[in-house]
């Protein structure tokens, strides 16, 4: 205060000091020094407030501190009163004061100082601090094998009058790296009194593989105290040390844990670990403290029952362990207690799921009774299977009712099963022993057997079971007390004559808790007594009808009654009886010379107790007239026959039957059934599918038999195995005659329905051969239903063609194989002859009437088609005069086809022109120029280039040098000038030529026109034809060209006469050549060869 007072005055008299100074700025500086005052007073209040921190760890003493910050004026004692309380003020020491806790609510708190000075502030238990002692470690302990870590410390609960909620809070921590591994929580209350708590942790690390910390707060929950509560202060730490004396390095040591647990492994070692793995799977390491290493194992599966390896490999060592993982036991099922004997309580249960544990580790089960207070251990090696486990407990005297508890326990975990059970009501016995069977008559035995136990005091219920043969099981109950003995005898009757059987008993109580299991079987041969029924008899006559076949049947087991010996067979009529025979068994068969007379047959059968009633049958074979063969079809391999009654059948009916394919004497079985029946279903073990049966139906009256039904039939119908063997009879040009053989009872295996023919046309080594398959528009299919049919003709066929023919029988069990031939109709001689003869006819009327036509129409067809040639030999074409060779304007020469002869014959050798540079101008080429005085619309100009054919011939009468003659031929080209005027050829001169003259002009180029006025009238040559060339035909597909590769000329033949368009061949001379062919033209036909 004083130092505020001070500071208060100071600026006072500054004021006064300066009054000089203008009034604003004074009045602003007042007010600046006012709002400063103000302020340190505010802050030296709320200072001294918000600089004290209250604090309590018992809720009895509030302990007071002022922060640093807060400075007393030396040289004074402060203190703090408490205005609510008289006396209560408490000395501040340093920065420090310590006072009973206060009341909820505020209260006026005055501070004071030596000098006299206070300043005031208010207190609130909301701004105090509760904050408990710092917990204290009474022990911290370890237990290695378990790797559990033990912790206890005290509450001080006697500081604290109240009850309080205490949560502690306790921190492991791990490594000299102080790693925290665990924090947990732990709640307890205190009421005044000191406790001490305990608190254990199972280390998932081993405890000797690292050093462990612990340190633990606290942390008071009062519901009354409103001010601030906070954590205690950590304790102090104290440590687990790990071990390095310990001789194994690698923890832990043959430790059991649970299947899917966690596991940690570490390796204490001075040298460096290299590599860790379980089994064969290498871990990651996990570095602790120096070379110490861990692995963690997640979800570890269940071991083998050796364990699991675990191995750490260093530098200079290999450190391993094992571990066994497995299961804690599972609770007993189906346990279950019940006596055998009245003498001891067996129990039994199912262990449930294999533990995987084996060995010292597995899994003991302990058997309490609770009122005896009695037990009973069990141990033994658990395998893997489920199989029930047993305990035996003494039954105690005057004692039904046991209340029983089953304990599992193995070294991860118990489990229990508890059963209440009265024991006289479970009684399951022991099997019977020491059946004995002993015989009474031939239709009873008596029974003794032996049971274990003491049922004395009860009854008893035991079960027979009877067995005879394949029949069905009988089973018989017999109620009887209980004997001290044991020894129990039983009357088994209504049993059949020599029949063996086999017997098996068991037991219960009467009260029936369960069954004991069956005895052990024992059978047994009743006695032999008479056969209570005579043998089944049948008679069957010879051929020849002198002599009769008894058959007869074996008796069967129940009706034999023991072992049958011998057979007599004896013979009655009304004359006498006679003893025939004594058939030894097995013989079941006698023949009986009758010579035709009939009698009544007896057959007696006999065993060691004596003999059978007679069985009699009548010899007398009534003949039925009216007798028809039917078919019929079984059904699942039985047959079923029905007849209608007849009131004249007045013993039995008789059903013979037999293989129909047998030849010889048919007799397989027969069956007999009473007079009042209309039907009966045969069946047999001998019957076959696909084989056929004959059977007869026989009527029995006035003591004789009738025939009345003759039957075929079938258990089951096949399809046949063979195919019909089939021929061709007969051919023609469009049918043919098939016929087929029946195919044998033994391979039909059926009823023939029908036959299947199928035909096409096809050659049997061709690819069209193939099956022929209905469907195929090709193919054609007859379905011959007329099974006595055995002939086919097919019509309507095509001749000399091969058709392929295939025949197939069916039955009603299906189609059989086929069979197929290839034939060929024969060759239609009526077609062949007619197809002669038409052609013939025709040709002969056409010649016929063409040889009428010819006949009257020869003068023209002789004109047209052989008109008259001259011959060449007698033309004088040298010496006719100009006036005559030439033509009219209108005479055309005939039109002409070039043409190549074979040979050339010469008539005349001489020495012939010289034709140089002669050339023939065609229109089509050159034209004429204008002003020339040759006349262009009748002139023709040929275009005529021959070629010089040289052909050498030996003449001695010629006088020429070189004695070669030279033939000129002449191409005629398209495009012909029209024939010169007379006129105009009398300007040309006269020509005198050495050959015959054309009555035509050949015009020829200007340069030839000079050229022939001066040369000689020898050197005029070639054949002028007698006709207009505008009638020629240029170009002829029947003209023979020749073309010689070093000419431009193209030749032709002969020259041609005017109104023939054959060329002028030479008659034939011994010098000539001869030619190598006639001529190329129709008209060649027509010709005259006078010279031929």
């Amino acid at each position: 205060m004083m130092d505020i007072y001070l500071f208060w005055r100071q600026p006072s008299q500054m004021v006064d000091s300066k009054r000089m100074r203008t009034s604003n700025f004074r009045w602003l500086l007042s007010a600046f020094v006012l709002l400063y005052l103000m302020d340190q007073v505010n802050s030296y209040k709320k200072g001294t407030l918000n600089d004290l921190k209250c604090t309590t760890n018992n809720l009895a003493v509030w302990d007071c501190l002022w922060s640093v910050a807060f400075q007393p004026v030396p040289g004074t004692i402060n203190e703090i009163c408490l205005k609510d309380r008289s006396h209560s003020c408490y000395p501040i020491e340093k920065r420090n004061t310590r006072i009973p806790a206060l009341s909820p609510g505020d209260h006026e708190m005055t501070l004071r100082s030596s000098n006299g000075s206070e300043s005031k502030f208010t207190l609130n238990e909301k701004d105090v601090y509760f904050i408990p002692d710092t917990p204290e470690i009474l022990s911290f302990s370890a237990d290695f094998p378990t790797s559990t870590l033990f912790l206890e410390w005290n509450d001080k609960g006697s500081d604290f009058p109240y009850h309080m909620n205490i949560i502690w809070e306790i921190k492991i921590l791990r490594t000299e790296r102080k790693e925290l591994v665990k924090l947990e929580t732990y709640n307890t209350t205190v009421n005044g009194e000191d406790s001490v708590h305990q608190w254990s942790w199972v280390s998932d690390m081993p405890l000797e593989c690292t050093v462990h910390y612990v340190s633990i707060r606290c942390y008071i929950d009062y519901l009354y105290f409103s001010g601030h509560k906070e954590w205690s202060n950590w304790s102090k730490m104290k440590k687990i040390p790990w071990s390095p004396h310990f001789q194994t390095n690698v923890f832990p040591q043959d430790k059991v844990v649970l299947v899917g647990s966690d596991i940690t492994f570490c390796c204490i070692s001075y040298s460096k670990v290299q590599l860790a793995q379980i089994s064969s799977t290498a871990c990651p390491l996990i570095h602790l403290d120096g070379e110490n290493v861990a692995i963690k194992i997640r979800n570890i599966s269940v071991s083998e029952n050796s364990g699991t390896n675990v191995i750490f490999t260093t530098e200079d060592n290999v450190y391993g362990t094992v571990i066994f993982v497995g299961y804690p036991p599972d609770i007993p099922q189906e346990m279950n207690c019940e006596t055998h004997d009245l003498k001891t309580i067996v129990c039994t249960w199912n262990p449930g799921r294999p533990t995987g544990l084996v060995g010292p580790r597995n899994t003991n089960y302990t058997l309490f009774e609770s009122f005896s207070r009695k037990y009973v251990t069990f141990k033994r090696a658990e395998t893997f299977t489920n199989e029930s486990y047993l305990l035996f407990f003494q039954i105690l005297p005057n004692q039904e009712i046991y209340n029983f508890t089953l304990s599992a326990q193995n070294p991860l975990g118990k489990s229990e099963s508890a059963k209440l059970v009265n024991i006289t009501e479970r009684v399951s016995p022991y099997p019977p022993t020491s059946l004995k069977i002993k015989d009474i008559d031939s239709t009873a035995v008596a029974l003794s057997w032996h049971l274990p136990g003491s049922f004395a005091q009860i009854n008893l219920l035991c079960q027979i079971e009877i067995n005879k043969g394949n029949s069905k099981q009988k089973l018989q109950n017999v109620t009887i007390k209980g004997d001290e003995s044991a020894d129990y005898l039983v009357d088994v009757k209504k049993l059949n004559p020599y029949t063996k059987y086999s017997f098996r008993i068991r037991c219960c109580t009467e009260s029936f808790w369960k069954w004991s299991k069956w005895s052990n079987e024992k059978q047994h041969l009743t006695k032999e007594a008479t056969p209570s029924k005579g043998p089944d008899i049948w008679r069957e006559w010879s051929s020849d009808g002198r002599n009769v076949v008894i058959y007869w049947k074996p008796l069967p087991t129940n009706q034999a009654n023991g072992k049958i010996l011998s057979y007599n067979v004896s013979c009655s009529s009304h004359e006498e009886t006679q003893f025939l025979s004594e058939v030894l068994d097995p013989q079941h068969k006698a023949e009986l010379p009758l010579n035709k007379r009939d009698c009544i047959v007896s057959v007696v059968a006999k065993n060691s107790a004596g003999p059978s009633p007679p069985s009699k049958i009548s010899t007398i074979e009534i003949p039925n007239d009216d007798l028809k063969v039917e078919q019929v079809v079984g059904i699942g391999k039985k047959i079923l026959l029905s007849w209608h009654q007849d009131p004249n059948m007045t013993c039995d009916y008789v059903i013979k039957w037999c293989n129909s394919s047998k030849t010889e004497h048919c007799l397989m079985d027969w069956k007999k059934v009473p007079s009042n029946s209309t039907k009966t279903i045969i069946e047999s073990d001998q019957f076959r599918s696909g084989v056929r049966y004959h059977f007869f139906l026989y009527g029995c009256r006035n003591q004789g038999y009738q025939l009345l039904r003759s039957i075929i039939g079938y258990v089951e119908e096949l399809a046949p195995i063979v195919a019909p063997n089939f021929t061709v009879e007969d051919t023609s040009a469009d049918s043919i005659l098939v016929k087929w053989e029946d195919i044998p009872v033994e391979e039909l295996r059926g009823f023939l329905r029908g036959y299947l023919f199928y035909f096409q046309k096809g050659e049997k080594d061709t690819s069209k051969m193939r099956g022929l398959e209905p469907g195929r528009s090709d193919v054609k299919i007859k379905n011959i239903t007329d099974i006595s049919q055995k002939t086919l003709r097919i019509a309507d066929l095509q001749g000399k063609t091969s058709y392929h023919l295939v025949l197939q029988a069916y039955t009603d069990g299906g189609l059989g194989p086929k069979k197929s031939m290839f034939v060929v109709t024969k060759e239609n001689s009526v077609g062949l002859i007619i197809a002669i003869l038409i052609p013939v006819a025709v040709a002969v009327i056409v010649g016929v009437v063409t040889s009428i036509l010819c006949y009257r129409k020869r003068e023209w067809i002789k004109e047209t088609f052989y008109p008259d040639i001259p011959n060449p030999e007698n033309c004088k074409a040298l010496q006719f005069q100009k006036s005559v060779c030439e033509g009219n304007n209108a005479l055309k020469t005939l039109e002409m086809n070039p043409c190549t002869p074979n040979n050339v014959e010469v008539l005349e050798t001489r020495a012939a022109p010289k034709i140089e540079d002669t050339e023939i101008i065609s229109p089509v080429a050159e034209h004429p120029e204008e002003g020339s005085n040759t006349e262009t619309e009748n002139h023709v100009v040929v275009s005529y280039c021959p070629p010089i054919i040289e052909e050498e011939i030996p003449n001695p009468v010629v006088d020429e040098a070189g004695g070669t003659s030279q033939v000129i031929y002449i191409d005629v080209q398209s495009m012909y000038q029209p024939q010169a005027k007379p006129e105009e050829e009398q300007d040309t001169g006269p020509v005198v030529g050495a050959g015959y003259k054309p009555q035509m002009l050949l015009p020829i180029n200007s340069a030839l026109e000079e050229t022939a006025a001066e040369d000689d009238i020898d050197k005029t040559a070639g054949y002028r034809p007698q006709a207009n060339v505008n009638t020629w035909n240029l170009v002829s597909p029947d003209s023979p060209r020749s073309t010689d590769s070093n000419s431009e000329v193209v030749s032709f033949g002969s020259p041609c006469s005017i109104n023939s368009r054959q060329f002028l061949i030479p008659p034939k001379d011994e010098d000539s050549p001869k030619s190598n062919g006639g001529g190329w033209s129709f008209t060649n036909f027509f010709q005259n060869k006078p010279n031929d």
